[in-house]
């Protein structure tokens, strides 16, 4: 089991500084990676919740962070393909991969706030078909000299997009549906679940995952199952709690029973708890609790 910890990104907390600290702090503890997550509007009157309200650019916040590290890897859980064309894209992600020395873990997902692709000029509908396009389109201009390409969603005359990265980075796709999990098997390096994800069930679609793969002649002992643990430091023995939610030897249980299930990774990600990740928060208590459950969830 990798372990890794979400940097500050959403809320009062997410300040420069504070990136810096947690992750380098990570890197010293030796957790394997560092996590951020995209959300491009907070629809007036929604009610997302406060986790939602005020977030970085995770590209951008992984680009400040690969220069103040060295070996903790650079993972953003997820992108959404809609929101972005794949040129761009591919040159953001190349640059990033090149900067950081071949660090960078590349989740992509659809989206799913209509919002965001009213204000990104994209169709909500067909999202699936579209990802399907996106990903292959993604890796040719990562490993191609020259690409050309006719589709469905997008078009692009022959042409050289470099430098290109040093190595390609690993896609790995989010998706809760079985058609989207399916999806993954076929085409990404792993599944990235969701911050709703029912953690007591994660087996079943990790299984859908690994058989899809099989299916398409690939080998599921390759792909990677990252779970995103909405982490909740709580008082021990609450009845009902959920999973990650709890006191650090109870969090540390739900991981190794994670790992029982077939996930390869979790990172902690205390962006939301909304008792950290608000903006109302207060951001000196709430790096107090993420620098304590640093320290006892290392692994």
């Amino acid at each position: 089991m990798r372990i890794g910890f979400a940097v500050p990104v959403s809320g009062s907390w997410a300040t420069p500084g504070n990136m810096t600290r947690v992750a380098r702090r990570a890197e010293e503890l030796g957790y394997h990676e560092v996590w951020t997550f995209q959300r491009l509007l907070y629809p007036q009157g929604h009610d997302m919740g406060p986790i939602y309200r005020s977030v970085h650019d995770p590209v951008v916040t992984l680009a400040y962070l690969a220069g103040l590290t060295s070996r903790i890897r650079l993972g953003v859980a997820v992108l959404n393909i809609p929101f972005a064309s794949p040129a761009l894209l591919a040159k953001q992600l190349a640059s990033l991969q090149a900067v950081s020395g071949g660090r960078l873990d590349v989740g992509l997902g659809l989206g799913w706030l209509p919002e965001e692709f009213a204000a990104s000029g994209a169709s909500f509908e067909r999202r699936g078909r579209r990802g399907e396009e996106f990903v292959p389109l993604l890796r040719r201009l990562w490993t191609e000299e020259v690409v050309e390409h006719s589709g469905e969603f997008y078009e692009m005359p022959a042409a050289y997009q470099d430098p290109k990265p040093p190595t390609v980075p690993p896609i790995l796709l989010g998706g809760s549906a079985e058609v989207a999990l399916r999806r993954v098997g076929r085409l990404a390096d792993g599944w990235i679940s969701s911050s709703r994800e029912d953690l007591d069930e994660i087996d079943k679609k990790i299984s859908i995952v690994r058989e899809a793969a099989r299916d398409a002649g690939r080998d599921p002992e390759a792909l990677r199952f990252v779970t995103r643990g909405v982490t909740r430091i709580r008082s021990s023995g609450a009845a009902g709690r959920e999973p990650l939610t709890g006191s650090f030897e109870e969090i540390r249980q739900d991981v190794d029973r994670l790992a029982a299930k077939g996930v390869t990774d979790v990172f902690h990600d205390l962006n939301f708890d909304p008792e950290i990740g608000s903006p109302d928060a207060d951001p000196e208590e709430s790096m107090r609790r993420a620098e304590a459950a640093l320290e006892a969830l290392a692994p």
